[in-house]
């Protein structure tokens, strides 16, 4: 069984979703996780749900301010800080000849902008113990241009960019950086497909759950410390891509 016990793990988008799949199941691996969210409400009531294990640490990836205090709130309720997901993000596809450039700037905004300071906001701590994972959430997007997403499709290119560059910068640091890449998963950002779209991928079983991708985030956290896993794909096997 997977061991994170000792382990102190941070995941933004942490009420819903991905984000919360990942903390079950770093919970279930015997770490504490500090679940970062702005939806306090949402944020206190799954708490609640999961335990001891659980720390809520509200706050607003987009708000450059309430990023300054993460770290040092999760220090404050936790002690440390091991491991960081930077998984929070959102959706948009569609057609660019319909599209709303101000939707695209407020997901690029999230995607890329906010990821990557909330990233850079653990660097230095990490960087000092020498020691600690960096997961961000990307997607199969992000390596494989995806025709009916080409915003979405542009944001996950930046972070898997961001990735790999980072990684190389801090491997002389102790700090290992990589990106897990699913395919479609069952979560709120697939609610603008539409609904018969989703009905046909949900019979096809093109789409995933989301503790599928949680499983994989703990396969790479639990890894020896000697390796990094740089990209792990997670696909359905009913998407051909």
């Amino acid at each position: 069984m997977a061991d994170l016990a000792g382990k102190v793990v941070a995941i933004t988008g942490a009420a819903s979703g991905i984000g919360l799949a990942c903390a079950r199941a770093c919970i279930d691996a015997k770490a504490r996780v500090a679940l970062v969210d702005r939806d306090k409400e949402a944020l206190d009531q799954v708490c609640a749900d999961l335990g001891d294990a659980a720390l809520p640490i509200v706050t607003d990836v987009m708000d450059k301010d309430s990023v300054a205090q993460m770290l040092p709130t999760i220090l404050d309720k936790a002690g440390r800080l091991d491991v960081f997901h930077a998984n929070a993000g959102a959706y948009v596809g569609g057609d660019v000849l319909e599209a709303d450039p101000d939707v695209w700037d407020q997901m690029l905004n999230l995607n890329i902008n906010a990821a990557f300071r909330s990233v850079q906001s653990v660097l230095p701590h990490m960087a000092k113990q020498g020691s600690g994972d960096v997961i961000l959430t990307s997607s199969i997007a992000g390596v494989i241009p995806v025709v009916w997403e080409p915003i979405y499709t542009a944001s996950k290119h930046a972070v898997q960019a961001f990735t790999h560059t980072v990684r190389r910068q801090m491997s002389a640091h102790g700090v290992r950086v990589g990106a897990i890449l699913p395919g479609p998963v069952v979560t709120a950002l697939l609610d603008d497909w539409p609904k018969a779209k989703m009905e046909q991928a949900l019979a096809e079983g093109s789409l995933m759950q989301p503790q599928e991708v949680a499983d994989c985030v703990v396969f790479m956290l639990t890894r020896p410390s000697n390796v990094t896993i740089r990209d792990l794909v997670l696909l359905p096997n009913a998407v051909d891509l």
